[in-house]
């Protein structure tokens, strides 16, 4: 199947609804909200710019954080709006409500070349449950609906999968890109291919890791993700996050993801990786070393502990594993350094705080620095990229996490099949 891709001879005069993911970080400045960081915002303007051109009415739809069904003034998509102003060099309408009277009469006073930005697609309740009529109301401001939000593409919700039931339904340039990227990781990459997973949580990532030791040479993990493969091992994590479930509450899995981590090491035990000559690696790497410390905002407390079987003598029960160690930090740069391909999503550790930040910033220094066609994905990842400054040194940047987690898998994504022919 291919990917249907909008041309301006199919938006010309149109009232186009175009879908985007303006789900970022805020801060306050003073009493004011302002971006903070604007990456998935960036994405979008190329397009926006070539429906102007064309003499569309543009009028976007976007979520942001999760609200759940109700308004939350913190949480309106006016800053992304001021914001988008600013890059676009010309007035950005925004509104406050996202159908209803005020909607439309927005839309009825659009002009050709305008933009407008309807209300956080998440105030209302009947969004997540891809409610037709929701869907109905939204797909008879416009003509056709353009897609830029491949970061959404996962959720059957009403502004992304019910919509392009209802109208022309086309990928934007920025998604069709992303499409393709993922697409080469899947069908096509180049060897050794080394896929590193991170981040706090491990039940949107089982999946894709398992379909990643299927297509990578190697697997490296890290963050909270690694703690569920550390203790299959028998090892003691302390008092590190451990997002899992109990046995007696068995995941869709069908069994709690420590389960889930050791069934994936044991059906994936040795394999050979470029490092130095070809040499056996296990494919899925956990670390051999972290740093730990009783908190976050306590550094007296701070250590590297070695991670064996038999618990360390003297070792705090209250220790939480929040960086990947120095042994580690040196094994999975020395592996990325010598792929071919590299994909990236997630954090090694707790960057935020200076005293675990250096488990990421190794990963993504080795990143940036490979000769590899490298791939990276998700909000914490792009986060960790512009902390340690390293915006512009990667071959492909996705900001969808979640949704190219899931294409990995082979799954099919109900914001993606309306668009494929």
């Amino acid at each position: 199947m291919t990917l249907k891709v909008i041309t301006p001879e199919q938006v010309r005069n149109k009232t186009v609804l175009l879908k985007v993911d303006y789900n970022v970080p805020l801060k306050k400045i003073g009493e004011k909200i302002v971006v903070a960081e604007d990456t998935r915002i960036q994405i979008t303007v190329p397009t926006i710019q070539m429906l102007l051109k064309n003499n569309c009415k543009v009028i976007i739809v976007s979520h942001a954080g999760r609200p759940k069904g109700k308004v939350d003034e913190n949480l309106r998509l006016k800053p992304m709006a001021e914001h988008l102003e600013h890059l676009l060099g010309q007035a950005v309408i925004s509104c406050k409500a996202l159908t209803g009277e005020m909607a439309k009469q927005a839309v009825s006073r659009l002009q050709k070349r305008e933009v407008l930005i309807l209300e956080n697609t998440r105030f209302d309740p009947r969004e997540s449950k891809n409610d037709n009529s929701l869907a109905q109301e939204l797909a008879s401001f416009a003509d056709i609906f353009v897609n830029e939000s491949f970061s959404t593409t996962h959720r059957k919700h009403a502004s992304v999968a019910g919509v392009a039931q209802l109208l022309p339904a086309f990928a934007g340039p920025a998604m069709e890109q992303e499409y393709h990227v993922l697409q080469k990781l899947l069908q096509n990459p180049k060897h050794p291919f080394v896929s590193i997973v991170g981040g706090a949580k491990i039940s949107g990532k089982i999946e894709a890791i398992r379909n990643l030791t299927k297509i990578s040479d190697v697997v490296l993990v890290g963050g909270g993700v690694a703690n569920n493969f550390i203790k299959a091992q028998g090892i003691d994590i302390c008092n590190s996050y451990l997002e899992d479930c109990a046995p007696t509450e068995k995941s869709t899995n069908g069994a709690n993801f420590v389960e889930v981590a050791l069934d994936l090491m044991n059906t994936n035990k040795i394999e050979k990786m470029l490092l130095n000559g070809y040499i056996p690696l296990p494919k899925i790497i956990y670390p051999s070393d972290v740093i730990a410390a009783t908190a976050m905002n306590n550094p007296k407390s701070k250590r590297v502990v070695s991670l064996t079987s038999e618990t360390e003598e003297g070792l705090s029960k209250d220790l939480m594993f929040l960086d990947i160690g120095p042994k580690t930090q040196r094994l999975y740069r020395d592996i990325i350094l010598q792929a071919h391909t590299v994909f990236w999503n997630g954090p090694m550790g707790v960057f935020e705080q200076t005293g675990f930040a250096e488990g990421t910033h190794a990963v993504a220094s080795a990143v940036a620095k490979t000769s590899a066609v490298t791939t990276i994905g998700g909000g914490d990842t792009i986060n960790a990229v512009q902390h340690f400054s390293l915006q512009g040194r990667f071959d492909n940047v996705s900001a969808s996490g979640g949704a190219a987690l899931e294409f990995l898998t082979g799954k099919k994504l109900p914001g993606l099949e309306p668009l494929l022919a």
